[in-house]
């Protein structure tokens, strides 16, 4: 039986010192990876940095799409390679469509699309060198269903897996995957935020009647890294508990 392996793995995961992204950095070290994270919150990267051993950290702005190309650069200098790359940082702007400004879309855009783009691309240049490499972009049900509220959202996220489709087809042959996971609603702190009534309906439409863990992304994520799901690409893995199935 083949087991996961991922000792020694080179990963790179944007969006790392919280919620999923945090889950992901813990879980990928715990199983001998080597870690490069990063994210806009100094505390939150100081404390990522005195807790575990094996994890590079640095603060950056994704929607800074101009240092993109540096950042990975040092990125593979600094892991001595890119096994795997995830893209994982995102925000919100919510606001109905008519009420949702230019400066709300764009940024939704910016930060939840355009860097995926960047990161790809880049990543990319280098995996082609040593002849594999690993992308897993996390986008959303709302992808699949749309939301109220989150056009601009929506969008990015149905964006994202688009591209990476693409992405998928035109670099097979060069033994590199890319695959998005697509969460349902995840016990987060932008899950939190929602008041209990409209959460209590929530889990009322989920079929297995809980809002999902970021460990259930973690393991995923840590499946679609490891040599278990070497011939999978241009794939999404939705966990959302059955509240949404292709």
């Amino acid at each position: 039986m083949q087991f996961i392996d991922l000792e020694n793995k080179k990963i790179f995961i944007s969006g790392g010192t919280s919620g999923i992204g945090y889950q992901m950095v813990q879980d990928f070290l715990n199983l001998g990876s080597i870690v490069f994270t990063i994210g806009t919150n100094d505390k939150n990267l100081d404390e990522i940095k005195n807790k575990f051993k094996n994890v590079k950290t640095k603060k950056f702005d994704v929607s800074d799409g101009k240092n993109i190309p540096k950042l990975i650069e040092e990125a593979n200098e600094v892991l001595g390679g890119l096994d795997v790359v995830i893209n994982n940082a995102g925000i919100t702007k919510d606001n109905l469509a008519i009420r949702m400004n230019e400066e709300e879309w764009k940024k939704v855009i910016e930060i939840n699309l355009n860097s995926v783009f960047l990161i790809c691309k880049n990543s990319i240049k280098f995996m082609i060198k040593q002849n594999k490499g690993n992308i897993i972009n996390i986008t959303s049900i709302v992808a699949h269903t749309g939301n109220f509220g989150q056009s601009n959202y929506a969008a990015a996220k149905s964006g994202v897996i688009g591209m990476t489709k693409s992405f998928a087809k035109e670099y097979a042959k060069k033994n590199i995957r890319l695959n998005c996971i697509s969460p349902g609603f995840i016990k987060t702190r932008m899950t939190d935020k929602i008041n209990d009534d409209f959460k209590k309906k929530l889990v009322e439409n989920i079929p297995m009647n809980r809002l999902g863990n970021i460990k259930d992304v973690s393991n995923c994520a840590i499946f679609l890294a490891s040599d278990l799901s070497s011939y999978i690409t241009g794939e999404t893995i939705h966990v959302n508990g059955g509240m949404y199935m292709a």
